[in-house]
């Protein structure tokens, strides 16, 4: 419950409260939310209205700018690392972790931001050369993992190592429980990546691990979108990773001046990252910039153009089945 997180936060230290809230966002569940939503300039958000008085949306658009995220910036040792190396050239930040929250994560708890649809974290993480994320547990969650630069090095409780590159993705079903680390190993390199993870359709599954390397899908990710990732129940699509959910990933390298369309159809809804670079988004009375580490949500019925800046356009969509009432949880609540 809300009031647990609140003790917590006066009785705990705080490698031990970052730890537990970490764990306890795995059992968010969700609650009712009424999301109504028209044209961009329409578009609003209201709590406590009925089915009855919902409005079948015709297209919806709303942008999450970089400046709303929250930033966390947690201490070294609260997941193993020594400390922070100042002067060091080959750092791109002070700090050895800075991280992006999207939704309500660890220190970060906002009843009103906690996920959107199925889609329950996304961490834009960026880590300095030889740091990272000692052991810590999962469960009950798909967790896919989007290499943006540098090499990230995983370890699990089931016996997988590897380190995946650019374009790279990795999942886990955490399922009934899972041990993992993850790190960046390279003497002088930064590694950035995208943590998402999505509630699973049941609960109780095997856990499990998979992973793509980003130089197989290399050329179909240039100028077109490239799908990374979909249901294990929907065999028509090919995708080199499944997880246990009605949601696909998708992810696009735009040339600049270079557009691509996307298409979100009824009953769906999607949540778009500008991973790097700039792009301007347009449609039907709707015209946005979009820039590095900005997203936005989009709901169908909607169709939409991406046309890249003159610095190019990195872009990734979490696309889902559209959630109506649950789009977002109405409140935390911890099992």
């Amino acid at each position: 419950t809300t009031s647990f997180v609140i003790n917590a936060k006066r009785q705990l230290s705080p490698l031990r409260l970052r730890s537990t809230l970490l764990l306890l966002s795995s059992f968010t569940l969700p609650r009712a939310f009424s999301f109504t939503a028209t044209v961009a300039s329409e578009l609003s958000c209201k709590t406590g209205s009925s089915k009855s008085s919902l409005r079948q949306p015709v297209m919806s658009f709303k942008k999450v700018a970089d400046s709303s995220l929250f930033v966390s910036e947690p201490n070294p040792m609260w997941f193993g690392n020594g400390p922070n190396e100042k002067g060091n050239p080959n750092w791109t930040n002070a700090n050895w972790l800075k991280s992006r929250f999207h939704f309500s994560f660890a220190e970060y708890t906002n009843a009103a931001n906690s996920n959107f649809g199925v889609l329950r974290v996304m961490n834009d993480d960026l880590v300095q050369p030889a740091r990272g994320f000692g052991e810590h547990p999962h469960r009950e969650m798909e967790i896919c993992t989007y290499v943006v630069e540098g090499d990230l090095t995983h370890q699990d409780s089931m016996g997988n190592g590897e380190s995946l590159g650019r374009g790279s993705i990795q999942f886990m079903t955490a399922g009934t429980g899972v041990m993992h680390q993850e790190h960046n190993k390279h003497p002088t390199n930064p590694l950035r990546f995208i943590q998402m993870w999505i509630v699973p359709a049941s609960r109780g599954l095997k856990p499990n691990y998979g992973s793509m390397c980003g130089d197989k899908v290399k050329s179909a990710r240039q100028n077109a979108w490239a799908h990374l990732v979909s249901d294990v129940k929907n065999a028509g699509a090919q995708t080199p990773v499944k997880i246990n959910q009605d949601a696909n990933m998708h992810v696009t390298e735009l040339e600049p001046s270079r557009s691509l369309d996307l298409k979100i159809n009824a009953g769906r809804q999607a949540y778009l990252l500008c991973v790097e670079g700039s792009a301007e988004v347009s449609g039907e009375g709707l015209k946005e910039a979009l820039s590095q580490h900005d997203a936005a949500e989009l709901v169908g019925p909607a169709e939409f153009k991406f046309t890249a800046g003159p610095k190019a356009a990195h872009l990734l969509v979490v696309e889902m089945k559209g959630q109506g009432e649950d789009s977002r949880f109405k409140g935390a609540r911890f099992g």
